[in-house]
């Protein structure tokens, strides 16, 4: 394997930082001196006193997790719980640069030592330690993308070592909350955490797939033993795991290579304690933007091997057939019931008296021709081989060659004087056991496997027993009473005997002492077992399955669970398992099926069947005595039967798929079986999922296991997937009767198929097709892995390139297309050179390794339409003018790609910036005096966590933009993983989403057609996550939530009382939406030109003005309250309760709570502002006495101005500072007159006229200031008629009058606080909040 150099584009900088003894000590002093550290043990006669100040329990550290008493110099506090350590380290405990400041407590320190900072390797200057020769890792160079000191940091007095993600300084492993303790056979070091969500460590049973923090232990050695549910090891040796630190996704794992027994603790602080009783402390920590990454940069120890393809096959086993006819009576009923089967094993029953490359010449005698006879059918033939070689000679007394060669080739592991054989007993009795870290061995083992090939035919090799299992404790003659057999501290392996169904620790191998290299049998197994393959299947691939493993066995060999049971327990822990063997770089793994000791109900057989369809490695195996569990025998009509059946044809359909994966994994790291947190990481409730799996990232499956249960509840994720309507992020109880499991496919997915048979053999020369399952976006992406299945090595010429030819001339026939909303109008396929919701295309005939284009248009449904032709005169010509689509009115509505492509997308840490052009095949927008605009900018801003802006604007000729003042950050959230959201840019046609990280909610989706972006008239539309929308005004709503069946409300200030669909007195372009997760969000469109918003059931909201640019705000709660706050925290508002006067002696007589009293416009003479009527003389002291007893006194005051009075001082003094609205000098220079009140002086109304005319006779003209203007001074505290109500938007009151339907003509002109000369068009909604501003001030 070539080296990897490691770079920054990788995102994953792996720090290694080897610690043994004083680890860290030696490194500072490097770090200081340049110099090789060298560390002595420190000789004082002071009387150590520990520091024992109050520490959290959570972070007690145990001084004393061994039996037995000693003087530690730890701290004492007993508690009234068992589970948290009682004697736990003190603050001083531990190393520092230069000393060690209190007694080891486990013997001896191996000082000096020292540091070589070219491997960043710390070993003992006077004594060689043993360190796991791993093929890769011993051989690891890399030059890091950083340097060490952006991720480590040391602590000098006690020694510790922090290590933090570089991007954002979190703290990930920090070492100093417990001291380092290094001993020659006791090794201690703990680590405080980040976050709970901590996965793997193994090989155990362990019940849930994310760790149980609260004090848990978890012993790490190899051995045979049951995985029936307790905290004790098992076969394999796995001191890895992967945490999980938020819902950003980023995680890191850590890996500590080191074969020696060992133990881990995960307690609540959350953090981790090692003890192991040998070798080095050789840590590599590996960082991730995703749990995905954390298990690519693990598999440094090795990348998995392709299988072959038949491997993915269904197959069957059993321990003990009896004999080779039972064997094939197994093979004939499966076949007769059209079993999709691949592969037949035989166990160790087929062996003479279970020796290794020998076979029972009497109930085996075909066994030879066995092979022979599967392949007939297209099927496969494994055999088992143990590693131990029996000391006996064969039936009739004949030598056992096989042992005889191995004694002459010196094979063997020896006892401690490193000669004489040790001897133990497995299944053929008294047993050699075979030393696979000597040359000699490896030599003997392939030869012997060479020579066995040739007499029994087969295509694979299954190895077990290899922890290495041992019927005997230690040998036949038992352990001698010495430190390696008896270490001073045992971890709490089962049984707590080092050599308990395993070989003494003294024993001897190449490698070392069985005692350093005992966790590595199975590892070294595996590599002598790849050579023997290598020998005989030659440029042919082949499969090996091995019980005991270590990191890297996943390169050469898959894994079973081992010896589990038939109950329902084992069908559950089972995946936990599974996803396990994942991350430690095993992705061929499964369970056995239907379970390997104990009779299976059929029940619990078939619903196992039904989820081992979807294992990688599926298999069905049971044990000897029990009784038969292949589907076959459970009845040819069976339920059963019917179901595995139906269950693994899907799996042979999806094979291409699973193939695929496999070669992912292979290539780069990807897992196979997924755990859902790894795709939907940013929602906590998959966290703990591990009931329900993954195939890669887009199959989801979905067993029952439960007896007696029709149905199953599970985390539904926040995506779109297919084969069942889901509703997203929830609970769901799903009906699954007893013949069904859950199946879903991802939106976005494209999975290759091909048509099943009834093994792989036959189904690769059928025809494939393909399954693509849209997207939101009704997108859709995949890949297809293809060679020939069997040869070694992959085959370049894949079908990702043009040009690979499948010796089958294989051809696509089907194409399966889920998630169309209805059917196409039309379809077809092209040959290029060089149900609801699903569409099936069928008799096709598409050549492997050619290119295709398939195309089919749909008729949009009427709610996915978006109106082209929001006018009412609308007809087929008028539409079609604007380059839409006519099917009769209303619906005049944009084609897909009509409006905006995005051109150049800019990214930094703040935001975005985007370059859109408008899509020029259709013509203008239809609105000749209002030009298109072909060229804008967008700019996306994250102001904080839970706010961001997006805008669009004409970049090369200034547009008006609302001068009013938002409250927002003055700087942005640069840091992604604390912003509640995440932004994309669709290309064509541009839309902007936001997608709430929590839930993947969209919660603004403008990827649409008909964005518009004319000089006086701009539309957009967006989709809305859900129909729950509130908010909009000032007009009269009937209910608070909006009805979204194609409502139109039109915003326009405007001198009109309260009515259904009638703009009145306020703007606000702002609305609350909620999500069907119970998240809310609001939308501030700060634009003040006249406009509507239309909502349809799609659901959507399109939003229409006519003029500005489009600037919008969101805030993202998450809850409604929060909205309003984030809301207001950056608008500004106004309210006001508005009473109509009484007397004021009336309410006091009654006595009725009154606290402010208001005078209307009848206080004033004539209606004049700032003019007391004669009437009301004795307001003042009235206002005076009612304030004497406390209450509050408002008055009203109205903005326009009279023109028309002889001696009126207001107007006089505000033609002085020229604050009135005038005309632009190119028409005048002249004020804008109105007519609110008073009336003329001096005449009588005739009221019985209409509104109108009484206005035109009787009203006297009016000035209106304009309070933009720096020099505008007023005061007033009741304010109104402030509104000052060129084609109008469709849904305004009065529409037919045009916009200066009470109100001042539209190109009356005003004057910003900054001089800026704007149109009263653009700033007549913002009239009201000029006047308050002043007012307020």
């Amino acid at each position: 394997m070539a080296r990897k150099r490691f770079s920054g584009l990788e995102v994953t900088l792996m720090v290694m930082f080897t610690l043994m003894s004083v680890a860290a000590i030696t490194l500072i002093v490097l770090f200081f001196t340049g110099e090789p550290g060298v560390l002595k043990d420190a000789e004082t006669t002071e009387v150590f006193i520990p520091q024992c100040p109050i520490i959290a329990l959570a972070e007690r550290v145990d001084c004393f997790p061994d039996a037995g008493a000693s003087k530690r110099g730890c701290c004492w506090s007993p508690l009234d719980e068992r589970n948290v350590p009682w004697c736990f380290f003190s603050t001083n405990h531990g190393y520092t640069v230069d000393s060690v400041e209190q007694p080891n407590p486990y013997g001896k320190s191996p000082f000096p030592l020292s540091l070589s900072c070219s491997s960043t390797h710390i070993s003992d200057a006077h004594r060689q330690r043993f360190e796991v020769p791993h093929e890769h890792i011993s051989s690891l160079t890399s030059d890091p993308s950083s340097p060490i000191s952006n991720t480590l940091e040391m602590t000098r007095k006690p020694f510790g070592l922090t290590v933090r993600r570089k991007e954002n300084n979190r703290v990930l492993f920090d070492t100093t909350m417990a001291p380092l303790v290094f001993a020659d056979q006791y090794l201690q070091m703990s680590a405080k955490l980040p976050s709970h969500n901590i996965y793997g460590l193994g090989e155990h049973v362990h019940q849930r797939y994310r760790h149980d923090t609260y004090w848990k232990t978890w012993p790490i050695f190899t051995r045979d033993a049951f995985p029936n549910g307790g905290t004790h090891n098992l076969y394999g040796h796995y001191p890895f795991f992967l945490c999980l630190e938020d819902e950003s996704g980023k995680s890191f794992g850590v890996f500590l290579m080191n074969s020696n027994a060992m133990e881990v603790t995960l307690q609540p602080a959350p953090a981790v304690t090692y003890r192991t009783i040998g070798g080095v402390l050789d840590f590599y920590i590996f960082f991730g933007d995703t749990p995905e990454q954390v298990v690519q940069e693990f598999l440094l120890i090795g990348r998995p091997v392709i299988p072959p393809y038949w491997s993915l096959g269904f197959q069957i086993s059993r321990w003990d057939y009896g004999s080779l006819s039972e064997v094939k009576k197994t093979v004939e009923r499966n076949r007769a019931v059209s079993l999709p089967y691949d592969i037949q094993y035989t166990d160790i029953d087929y062996m003479e008296d279970k020796k290794d490359f020998t076979y029972d010449k009497v109930k085996f005698s075909e066994l030879p021709q066995f092979a022979d006879y599967l392949h007939a059918k297209g099927q496969k033939y494994i055999l088992i081989l143990d590693p131990a070689i029996a000391t006996s000679k064969r039936v009739g007394g004949s030598p056992y060659d096989a042992y005889d060669r191995g004694t002459e080739k010196n094979a063997w592991v020896t006892e401690s004087d490193g000669k004489t054989p040790l001897l133990g007993e497995v299944w053929p009795g008294e047993t050699a056991f075979p030393d696979y870290t000597s040359q000699n061995c490896i030599d003997w083992w392939v030869d012997e496997y060479e020579r066995f090939s040739k007499e029994i035919k087969h295509d694979a090799l299954w190895i077990d027993m290899n922890e290495v299992a041992n019927f005997k404790k230690g040998s036949n003659k038992g352990c001698a009473d010495n430190n390696l057999n008896y270490p001073p501290y045992t971890p709490k392996i089962l049984d707590e005997v080092m050599y308990s169904k395993t070989l003494c620790m003294d024993a001897k191998q190449a490698w070392g002492n069985h005692y350093d290299v005992h966790s590595l049998y199975g590892y070294s197994m595996v590599l002598a077992t790849e050579k023997a393959l290598q020998q005989v299947f030659g440029g042919n691939r082949t499969l090996m399955l091995t019980r005991s493993s270590f990191p890297g066995v996943g390169k050469y060999s898959g894994h079973w669970l081992g010896d589990n049971a038939a109950n329902w327990n084992d069908i559950k822990w089972a995946i936990p398992g599974m996803l396990e063997f994942g991350l430690f770089g095993v992705p061929y793994i499964g369970a056995d099926i239907c379970g390997f000791f104990d009779d299976s109900s059929e029940e619990l057989c078939r619903r196992w069947m039904q989820v081992g369809a979807f294992y990688p490695f599926s298999r069905n195996h049971n044990a000897q005595g029990y009784k038969p569990q292949d589907p076959a025998a459970f009845g040819p009509d069976s339920t059963l039967v019917k179901s595995s059946r139906h269950y693994l044809r899907i799996r042979y359909t999806l094979l291409p798929y699973l193939y695929t994966l496999f070669y992912k994994a292979h290539t780069t790291g990807e897992t196979v079986v997924r755990p859902v947190m790894h795709e939907f990481y940013s929602d906590s409730a998959t966290w703990t999922v591990d009931h329900q799996f993954l195939w890669g990232k887009h199959l989801l499956i979905t067993p029952v296991l439960h007896p007696v249960s029709q149905h199953t509840q599970i985390q539904e994720i926040n995506m779109p997937w297919s084969f069942k309507c889901m509703h997203r992020r929830n609970h769901v109880d799903m009906y699954l009767p007893a013949d069904k499991l859950g199946l879903h496919i991802r939106g976005g997915a494209i999975l290759p198929t091909q048509r099943p048979d009834v093994t792989t053999t036959y189904s690769r020369r059928h025809p494939m097709g393909l399954i693509v399952a849209l997207d939101d976006q009704n997108q859709a992406a995949g890949e297809l892995f293809w060679d020939d299945g069997d040869s070694r090595g992959i085959v370049c010429k894949c079908v990702t390139h043009a040009g690979y030819k499948d010796p089958n001339a294989l051809k696509f026939e089907n194409i399966t297309v889920l998630g169309v909303p209805h059917p196409p109008m039309s379809v077809s396929v092209t040959h290029v050179s060089g149900v609801t919701r699903v569409m099936f295309l069928q008799g096709l005939s598409l050549t492997l390794g050619e290119t295709y284009l398939v195309q089919w248009e749909l008729e949009l449904k009427e709610n996915q339409r978006f109106d082209c032709y929001p006018e009412k005169d609308a007809d087929e010509a008028k539409c079609k003018a604007r380059g839409c689509i006519w099917e009769g009115a209303p619906w005049c509505f944009y084609p897909q790609d009509y409006g905006y492509a995005a051109t150049e997308v800019s990214s930094s840490d703040s935001g975005m910036t985007v370059a859109i052009t408008r899509n020029k095949k259709y013509r203008s927008s239809g609105r000749p005096e209002s030009p298109d605009i072909d060229t804008l900018r967008v700019e996306i801003r994250y102001h904080s966590s839970n706010m961001l802006q997006f805008k669009i604007w004409d970049p090369t000729t200034e547009r008006y933009e609302v001068p009013v003042p938002l409250s927002v950050p003055l700087t942005p959230e640069t840091d992604e993983s604390k912003r509640l959201y995440k932004v994309e840019v669709t290309q064509n046609p541009f839309g902007i989403q936001v997608i709430r990280k929590s839930t993947g909610t969209k919660i603004w989706d403008s990827s649409v057609p008909g964005l518009t972006f004319s000089d006086m008239f701009i539309q957009v539309s967006t989709r809305l996550p859900s129909e729950f929308v509130y908010g909009f005004g000032e007009t009269e709503h009937p209910t608070y939530k909006h009805n979204l069946n194609y409502h139109t409300w039109g915003m326009f200030s405007k001198d009109q009382p309260p009515g259904y669909k009638m703009n009145c007195y306020g703007v606000h372009p702002f609305y609350m939406g909620l999500e069907t997760t119970a998240d809310a969000h609001g939308v501030l469109l700060l634009n003040s030109n006249a406009m509507d918003v239309t909502f349809q059931p799609t659901p959507a909201l399109t939003y229409r003005t006519v003029g500005g640019i489009l600037d919008f705000y969101m805030v993202l709660g998450p809850t409604p309250e929060m909205v309003v706050q984030q809301y207001t925290s950056v608008s500004l508002l106004g309210l006001f309760v508005c009473f109509i006067a009484d007397l004021y002696k009336q309410m006091r007589a009654a006595g009725i709570p009154y606290d402010v009293q208001y005078a209307d416009i009848d206080y004033m003479d004539r209606q004049l502002d700032f003019v007391l009527d004669p009437e009301f003389e004795g307001l003042p002291a009235l206002v005076d006495q009612m304030r004497g007893e406390g209450m509050r006194f408002i008055f009203i005051l109205d903005p326009a101005i009279s023109g028309n009075e002889t001696s009126y001082p207001a107007f006089v003094r505000g033609e002085a500072a020229d604050v009135f609205i005038k005309w632009p000098k190119s028409i005048s220079d002249e004020i804008v007159w109105g007519k609110v009140w008073p009336d003329y002086p001096n005449v009588t109304v005739d009221e019985s006229l209409d509104w109108d005319t009484q206005v035109e006779k009787y009203r006297a003209f009016t000035a209106f200031p304009d309070f933009f203007r720096a020099q505008t001074a007023f005061d007033g505290l009741w304010i109104v008629i402030n509104i000052l109500c060129v084609s109008s938007p469709q849904a305004l009151e009065s529409e037919h009058l045009g916009l200066n339907h009470k109100t001042l003509c539209m190109n009356s002109e005003q004057i910003l606080s900054n001089g800026k000369k704007v149109r009263h068009y653009d700033v007549h909604n913002l009239y009201g909040w000029s006047h308050t501003e002043p007012t307020y001030k």
